[in-house]
């Protein structure tokens, strides 16, 4: 029998594997050099220079539609090592750079470390005429060429906290965000951060020819492959200009904050944090040293004090406690209460009181700020069972936004903080605690801690007698959605009484706080302070009748509510309703004070 031959046949298989492998690499050449033009230009990359378009970032305006934030034309000095000379005239480069040998030598190496091929920026952000000078002797050195780049341009010097800035994106969050790359601006901080999004618009490309020295020879095959960039969203925000460089200006020389809210929408019309620093100081090619001397200021002004700094409220905390006690029936407007310069407890515990008539009702209680009668208010809420009670009582001052944040478009803002029953059982131990171990919370001290955000939005839901819309700085097409407290809205004209007699009455403690022609409702609070001079606090509102600002002024170490918050706040009450100021005397006294810390 013949076997048959597996061998006989193989070179058939073997052609048509070859036929195949042939055909593979003639269509691959075909894509290659007719339809895929990316080896091409990858080819041609030593004669053509991809130019990134950047973008211009949106706008920003204030209420009024003030042009705050803008662009101006810039540049960035780019790099590609290997085609830097050898021997490169170092010195005439940094005199005509304004930088060190050394600074030069540490970019060069930094350039390396990233590629040898690939472009990176060597100097960054130089501004329109200052490129101007150094133009015309760029083509000198090899390697170095200029990619134009949108700077910011800022038409106010205050805001800096609001604003924020932008910087060259981290590598951390180069590896998050995989749209930009390294050679890319991002907002780091305030609006500039939270509305990147919006504000960063896109990039385009352009694609020049360049000759060996460098120089621009013209657009490769007339603009064929490029794109253009796509400006960024603009932006209004909800803040008044006026009121906030006014605020700035009365805070001179002072460590706290000052914040505004319209009560019925909730837009934040002034957010000053003291001391600030002017936007303008993180543009152009100081921006690193200015940076390096905010962050070592004693006064700290990159730290946000409006959204970020949690403060004892003072005695502008009784006005919650108040409410509780009227809504809980444990107090009626009329009840009068004994104080004998205080509080007093056994003759174990002793809060004392500064000196006034008594006994007192509640609207002259408010306007006296008499502890003696909101400590007795408070054990009246909480002496039943303390525990049950007090978590109770902490479920009303959170309705209020407190302990919480806003969840809004404010960058890095703390929730505070308000104790409940578990705080000091943690602290003393369940039921070896009462009333009076806490009473202190009565007068806004023991361990509640606020911002000013905080502080206003209290004062803008008093106004609203019983609600509040998230407070929030960029304008909303629409209203948004109003926040109820737990308080009946009736309870808030004893209240509200209250606080217009401690500006009107003679005896009341914002005397210095009155407005010819305007009457505004307002409550001091002085907050204790273990570590110096106690602060100065002051909340307000105006016009009664239809609220059109709510306030919150705390000066750190300012002493007596009356002393410094007071006049400051109904500066800035009256700078925004009437326009001018007529009390020039107490103006000028307020910005010429000077606290030393």
């Amino acid at each position: 029998m013949k076997r048959y031959d597996l061998y006989a046949h193989r070179k058939y298989p073997i052609i048509i594997i070859i036929i195949i492998c042939i055909f593979l690499i003639i269509v691959k050449l075909f894509i290659i050099q007719i339809i895929d033009k990316s080896y091409k230009l990858s080819a041609e990359n030593n004669t053509i220079r991809k130019i990134i378009q950047y973008p211009e970032r949106g706008w920003i305006y204030d209420r009024n539609n003030t042009l705050l934030v803008s662009n101006q034309r810039g540049h960035d000095i780019m790099i590609s090592p290997y085609q830097v000379e050898s021997q490169i005239d170092t010195s005439f480069f940094c005199e005509i750079f304004q930088i060190s040998k050394s600074d030069f030598l540490r970019r060069i190496k930094q350039a390396k470390q990233y590629s040898y091929y690939k472009p990176s920026i060597f100097i960054k952000n130089i501004e329109k005429n200052k490129f101007a000078d150094i133009q015309e002797y760029l083509y000198r050195f090899k390697g170095f060429f200029s990619q134009p780049r949108y700077i910011r341009e800022y038409n106010t010097n205050s805001g800096g906290n609001i604003f924020g800035y932008t910087s060259l994106i981290s590598y951390e969050e180069l590896l998050n965000n995989k749209a930009y790359d390294r050679n890319d601006m991002i907002g780091v901080t305030g609006i500039e951060k939270v509305f990147e999004t919006k504000l960063k618009g896109e990039k385009g490309v352009q694609r020049k020819i360049v000759d060996v020295f460098g120089k621009y020879q013209g657009d490769f095959q007339n603009g064929k492959y490029d794109t253009l960039p796509k400006k960024g969203q603009d932006i209004k925000i909800t803040i008044d200009i006026i009121l906030q460089e006014y605020a700035e200006k009365l805070m001179s020389n002072k460590r706290g904050s000052i914040v505004a809210i319209e009560p019925e929408s909730g837009e934040i019309l002034c957010l000053l944090s003291s001391p600030s620093y002017s936007p303008k100081m993180f543009i152009g090619k100081n921006r690193s040293k200015n940076f390096r001397d905010l962050f070592i200021h004693p006064g700290k002004p990159l730290y946000d004090r409006s959204t970020s700094a949690l403060y004892p409220p003072g005695s502008i905390f009784k006005l919650l406690n108040a409410l509780i006690g009227l809504q809980e029936k444990k107090i009626n407007p009329e009840q009068l209460i004994k104080c004998n310069l205080g509080w007093n407890y056994k003759s174990r515990l002793n809060i004392g009181c500064h000196e006034h008539k008594s006994p007192l009702n509640l609207n002259q209680a408010i306007a006296q700020s008499c502890n003696a009668y909101f400590c007795e208010t408070f054990i009246k809420i909480i002496q039943d069972s303390p525990s049950k009670n007090l978590d109770k009582w902490k479920n009303y001052i959170e309705s209020f936004g407190l302990n919480q944040t806003f969840q809004n478009d404010l960058y890095n803002e703390k929730k505070g903080f308000i104790p409940n029953a578990k705080y000091y059982d943690n602290l003393y131990g369940k039921k070896r605690w009462g009333a009076p171990t806490c009473v202190s919370l009565a007068i806004g001290q023991d361990a509640i801690l606020m911002t000013p955000i905080q502080m206003a939005n209290l004062t803008a839901t008093i106004a609203n007698k019983g609600f509040y819309r998230i407070p929030h700085i960029v304008k909303q097409d629409s209203l948004v959605e109003k926040m109820k407290c737990l308080i009946d809205s009736n309870y808030f004209e004893p209240v509200i009484y209250g606080m217009v007699n401690a500006i009107e009455d003679q005896y009341g403690t914002a005397k210095l706080g009155v407005i010819n022609d305007l009457e505004i409702g307002g409550k001091t609070g002085t907050a204790q302070n273990p570590h110096g001079s106690d602060h100065s606090v002051f909340i307000a509102f105006a016009p009664i009748s239809k609220p059109k600002i709510a306030i919150a002024v705390f000066v750190e170490n300012g002493g007596w509510g009356s002393e410094m918050a007071v006049p400051i706040g109904s500066l800035c009450i009256e700078k925004y309703l009437l326009k001018n100021i007529q009390r020039k005397k107490l103006e000028d006294r307020m910005i010429k004070t000077k606290i030393n810390y």
